[in-house]
């Protein structure tokens, strides 16, 4: 082989380790860049996803209640840095369920209209489950208000709530005449749904489907899927295209539309 040849191909074994060199390097500062950008989400929680014997497929996220901050947005839940799902119900930007931390609704004053401090529907005297999680007993409980006001807590300065519509899964009979006099829209009717439930160690579970199902259907595939859990209570939260949710595993959208609040996880 004559010095020419050996110099072309000594360059080219060169420049073949200098480009795998470059490429190793770019790519190993790509995973530190996303395992960086990673670790700056919520990781004290666990997801699961359930398909009951109905044909609901059921996301959760499960949780504890100290890990969840009420929040304000005006975006799709996909479209925010938080984790979580989301809340209550809305009209044109104003808060139609209870969100209240500390007895400070999230949109205003107490007593303002759709800042959180009501409970309204049709009737504006509506009462409606409501999630309480009273932090110095450290117990859930679904309290039946109109407004934050009403609601029992041993401090008012440690606590937060969340209103929905009450899911009473200890009661096979009533519940459905207790979900209609509040008010539950489109309960008969095929739409994606979101809730929130508790067991009796006080681990939350945030639910969504986006199964298009009747509250029926959703109420018996959580009873299915979570019974082993020893699941207490819950309330319906927004449903059909507000039923969004998003964490590391999944990003459901609903139907791309914006909402105005959410639960969040914090760590």
């Amino acid at each position: 082989m004559n010095n020419s040849r050996l110099s072309q191909l000594l360059l080219t074994k060169f420049n073949r380790f200098h480009i795998l060199l470059l490429i190793t390097f770019v790519l190993l500062v790509s995973l530190i860049s996303y395992y960086q950008n990673d670790f700056k989400f919520p990781r004290n929680y666990h997801y699961e996803k359930q398909k009951a014997s109905n044909g609901v497929i059921l996301h959760t996220i499960r949780t504890t209640p100290d890990n969840i901050r009420l929040q304000a947005i005006d975006t799709n839940v996909t479209k925010t840095p938080y984790y979580g799902i989301n809340g209550g119900f809305f009209w044109e930007g104003a808060l139609l369920s209870i969100a209240v931390i500390n007895d400070q609704p999230l949109k205003g004053l107490p007593g303002d209209y759709g800042s959180g401090w009501y409970n309204t529907g049709v009737d504006t005297n509506l009462k409606r489950g409501t999630l309480v999680w009273d932090d110095i007993t450290k117990r859930f409980s679904i309290q039946v208000v109109t407004n934050a006001g009403e609601l029992t807590v041993t401090d008012k300065h440690h606590y937060w709530a969340q209103g929905g519509v009450s899911m009473r899964l200890n009661d096979s009979f009533g519940w459905e005449n207790d979900m209609i006099s509040e008010e539950m829209p489109a309960y008969d009717e095929s739409r994606m749904r979101t809730a929130i439930v508790y067991d009796n160690l006080e681990n939350m579970y945030m639910i969504v489907t986006p199964t298009y199902c009747t509250i029926a259907e959703f109420r018996t595939a959580i009873l299915e899927t979570l019974g082993d859990r020893r699941i207490v209570d819950g309330i319906y939260l927004d449903g059909d295209g507000s039923s969004q949710m998003q964490c590391r595993y999944v990003r459901l959208n609903g139907d791309h539309r914006q909402v105005y609040q959410m639960l969040a996880l914090i760590q």
